[in-house]
């Protein structure tokens, strides 16, 4: 059984006993069906492939893609790899899962430790490996997609772009005091779909960068590989602080559709006057809202463009509401309407980020501030430059996306399984942080997690086994 150590007789209990023991127990049982998400959807043969590492080969111990592996597997179970690494460096489930290591003795392979998994950040906040992790995080969406739909992608999806303060602690490089927010944040545009609920990319801007800063090489990435992974057409979903005419005649150019909504002023006012009118007839006694189709080219646009006006009736008000939708689809192809109803799926597409924020958490902490003494000699100069520490955050933030991906995928399964669904935050509680228990044989390892949670994970299993994965 192993050393075992005394550490409480509660007062409220004499005859309860709490001990150390050296036994294979821990509650990470969760990442053993991550890992198989990774595994089947070929996550680590794609990271392996293109990942650039400088260090020397033949002197590493743990490949790049292992490190990554750690890193999301640490982050889809709430760990923080500055904070918690070393403490679980010898949890059972997660040395197994981590590892490339096969056969009983994958237990013994630790996870990295602390310092090892900040150098590992250094190395994907390289430009090029950037670029890879969002490309793995397209192609992470696009296999799950083909996989439920037996190898074939969607039609068309919607894209939504928007920017999510990340609050942070100190003076990080990059983050700046946000007005609208009331704190000192970072604020990245980060895109999803409502529809799937899938993480398709991110770039880390500055706190106090405006609404459309950097947009539009941004969402042509996205665009690009939203339709090369997920789907034959990505229809663009934006918010008011975004529509200019270098992106909307960019995304024309590219042939993309796109939904906005537009600040209202005072030269669209006027030409939206004559239709502000209340119907004839006695009001409803609910409130009504119709739309009308505009022709509206502001000053500096190059062109006409169709505006949806909005009405809604209050009846506590004697003067309409309004507001404006600016789009490239054309009134035969989709009503005013529909134009109106596929913009409100926002709502959804907020609550898919509010879950990257709140169960991921991003720690978008990585500071400049300089090394004094290393290998017990006075530095003289050392420390990143402030560039270097926004691209770890920038980093940081697309695996906690991939991560959440990870998460998303089990939580389809789980979903379309018991026909329900099911939040991240249960997600985690019920299928990942369990106890459990790990058993070394001759050949064998066997992981013991409590039956009342094992129907949970056949649930999932068979649901992934049933899915039809091709190469991402």
């Amino acid at each position: 059984m192993g050393e075992s150590s005394h550490v409480l007789t509660p007062s409220f209990n004499r005859s309860v006993q709490v001990e150390g023991r050296d036994e294979r127990l821990g509650t990470a049982g969760g990442a053993v069906l991550l890992r198989e998400i990774m595994q089947l959807s070929g996550l680590r043969r794609f990271l392996a492939n293109r990942l650039q590492d400088p260090r020397r080969q033949a002197a590493i111990w743990y490949p790049i893609e292992e490190l990554v592996c750690a890193y999301l597997l640490l982050i889809a179970q709430g760990w923080r790899h500055g904070q918690d690494a070393d403490r679980l460096r010898h949890a059972p489930a997660l040395c197994i899962s981590a590892t490339q290591t096969r056969g009983p003795t994958a237990v013994d392979q630790p996870l990295p430790s602390q310092p090892t998994l900040s150098r590992t950040l250094d190395i994907l906040a390289r430009g090029d490996n950037r670029v890879i992790l969002a490309e793995a995080l397209a192609a992470l969406a696009g296999t799950g997609l083909r996989a439920r739909r037996g190898g074939h992608r969607k039609r068309a999806i919607t894209v939504d772009i928007d920017g999510l303060a990340f609050p942070v602690k100190g003076h990080q490089p990059g983050s700046a005091w946000n007005g609208h927010h009331g704190c000192r944040c970072y604020d990245p545009l980060i895109a999803s779909s409502a529809e799937l609920g899938d993480m398709l990319g991110a770039v880390l801007r500055s706190g106090n960068a405006g609404s459309a800063a950097g947009a539009k090489p941004f969402i042509l990435d996205v665009v690009e590989r939203a339709e090369r992974h997920l789907c034959q057409v990505a229809l663009i979903r934006l918010d008011a602080g975004f529509p200019s005419e270098e992106l909307l005649a960019a995304l024309e150019a590219n042939g993309t559709p796109y939904i906005a909504r537009l600040k209202a002023n005072p030269a669209l006012d006027r030409r939206s006057a004559p239709y502000r009118k209340r119907p004839r007839g006695r009001p409803s006694h609910e409130p009504r809202l119709w739309c009308v189709d505009l022709s509206y080219q502001a000053g500096p646009w190059s062109t006409p463009r169709r505006v949806v006006l909005v009405l809604k009736e209050r009846a506590e008000d004697r003067e309409l509401d309004r507001f404006y939708l600016v789009t490239s689809i054309a009134p035969e192809r989709m009503t005013a309407e529909e134009i109106l109803a596929r913009y409100r799926q926002r709502g959804t597409a907020e609550s898919y980020m509010g879950e990257l924020k709140e169960v991921c958490h991003p720690a978008l902490s990585a500071t400049d501030r300089p090394k004094t003494r290393y290998a017990d000699r006075p530095v003289v100069s050392a420390g990143q430059l402030p560039s270097q520490a926004f691209a770890r955050n920038e980093a940081l933030l697309l695996l906690n996306q991939l991560a959440y991906q990870v998460l998303h995928i089990a939580r389809r399964a789980l979903e379309t399984a018991r026909g329900e669904g099911v939040s991240l935050h249960w997600l985690r509680r019920a299928l990942l942080v369990i106890g459990t228990r790990v058993v070394t044989g001759s050949r064998q390892l066997k992981i013991i997690i409590e039956n009342r949670f094992a129907d949970l994970w056949v649930a999932v299993i068979e649901r992934l086994y049933r899915w039809r994965w091709p190469p991402p």
